[in-house]
């Protein structure tokens, strides 16, 4: 088992590290930048390390700070939590380099599921079923059209390399198309660096499902029950929770039995979440893979009785993919971000928090690392924290939930 952990990452996440690691008996290094001084992860690590200023492409997205700071507290493992580096195929490399483990999937995986477009079709030959559209990415207009025409309006143009709604644009018509695909190229372009698109058709009605995806690296594999994640805003999820309530058990079971074969083929190690849309007739299409710990993952903690983050650690370490007790969903689980944003516009409203009483109670848990006196800065995701609320019923845990908001 490793000894000290570095937490390249900041908020609810880096404290969900720390406390899961505490319980392992690992010590924790937290890096913190400037406008971070005074974060909660900061003050609850056993180390802390300052890698740069503000702006995260100087600290946090900083490869040779963390690096250096890794080796100056002896940390012989890194955890990127998800954002930021999480997903970067050529941090993981670095670290292995290093010597220092990375707590996540292998640099080959990241990088297969990191093009999306790739990812498609490589779970297709796996096995899984996916979305008509290109088999490869376009970068041209001409080819965008002719690809539309084949597979039917309306499509949706989408980054190759994205994620959080970036580069994404819906096309109803043959003008459309013509009016968003250089408006997608160029958010693409600045978000990822790369402006290659895949173009997909549209499923206006369809439900936002994913799996979430275990495994080791002796080839052992597990698929979890769906989360539901329909309810969002600008292509970002704002609700998810855990049975879907369009989910039956009979489509469940052959999900499951799907995702984790196909898993196995391409040896998926650490935690992952695949995702799919499901059609009116609960026809379901894989979308993309995340090859790292969801922000909505506490609702399977919930209705599994586990922790991912712990047993995240512990496959990293090597060990075998075991829990104690043969898992099995029990109740229901619903989380609700909580974004500083101004509600209209959803614009960032980042300041100072006054005064600050988080709910509780039976079946309420909330996930944040914010505080009372604490200043939201300006420079980073506009999350500051989850609800979450978990009954033996979905009517139960909706009431709970209205109560926590």
């Amino acid at each position: 088992m490793f000894s000290k952990i570095l937490i390249a990452n900041r908020g609810e996440i880096a404290l969900r590290v720390i406390r899961s690691a505490r319980e392992l008996g690992i010590k924790t290094v937290a890096v913190f930048s400037e406008s971070d001084r005074t974060s909660l992860h900061a003050m609850l690590a056993d180390e802390k390390i300052c890698i740069g200023p503000a702006k995260a492409a100087d600290s946090y997205l900083n490869i040779p700070n963390l690096l250096s700071a890794a080796e100056l507290t002896k940390a012989d493992a890194i955890h990127p939590g998800y954002g930021f580096l999480a997903e970067n195929a050529r941090f993981a490399e670095i670290c292995e380099g290093a010597g220092i483990a990375f707590i996540g999937p292998s640099p080959e995986i990241i990088r297969l599921m990191g093009d999306k477009n790739q990812a498609r079709q490589t779970m297709k030959k796996a096995g899984l079923p996916i979305i008509p559209g290109s088999d490869r990415t376009i970068e041209d207009l001409a080819e965008a059209k002719a690809i539309a025409q084949k597979i039917g309006f309306p499509v949706i143009v989408k980054a190759a390399a994205g994620g959080g709604g970036k580069g994404m644009r819906i096309a109803r018509t043959a003008a459309q198309l013509e009016e968003q695909f250089p408006i997608a190229q160029n958010e693409a372009k600045a978000a990822f660096g790369n402006a290659a698109l895949y173009i997909e058709r549209y499923l206006p009605s369809a439900h936002h499902i994913e799996i979430q995806v275990i495994g080791d690296k002796r080839g052992n594999v597990l698929a979890l029950g769906e989360r539901e994640c329909s309810v969002q805003r600008k292509y970002q999820k704002v609700i998810e929770e855990t049975p879907s309530p369009f989910v039956d058990d009979r489509l469940r079971k052959k999900m499951i039995h799907d995702v984790a074969d196909a898993a196995k083929k391409i040896g998926y190690q650490s935690l992952g979440t695949f995702e799919f849309l499901v059609d009116e007739k609960k026809r379901y299409y894989f979308m993309e893979a995340n090859t790292r710990v969801q922000v909505e993952h506490p609702i399977t903690e919930m209705v599994y009785g586990i922790n991912l983050i712990k047993a995240q650690i512990k496959l990293a370490a090597g060990e075998k993919l075991a829990f104690p007790y043969e898992l099995e969903m029990r109740g229901h689980a619903i989380e609700c971000r909580i974004n500083a944003e101004d509600p209209e516009s959803f614009i960032p409203s980042p300041g100072l928090i006054d005064f600050l009483v988080l709910p509780g109670g039976e079946g309420i848990r909330v996930d944040s690392a914010a505080y009372g006196g604490w200043q939201i800065p300006p420079d980073y995701d506009s999350m500051v924290a989850k609800v979450i609320a978990f009954a033996p019923t979905r009517l139960t845990a909706i009431k709970k939930m209205q109560t926590a908001l």
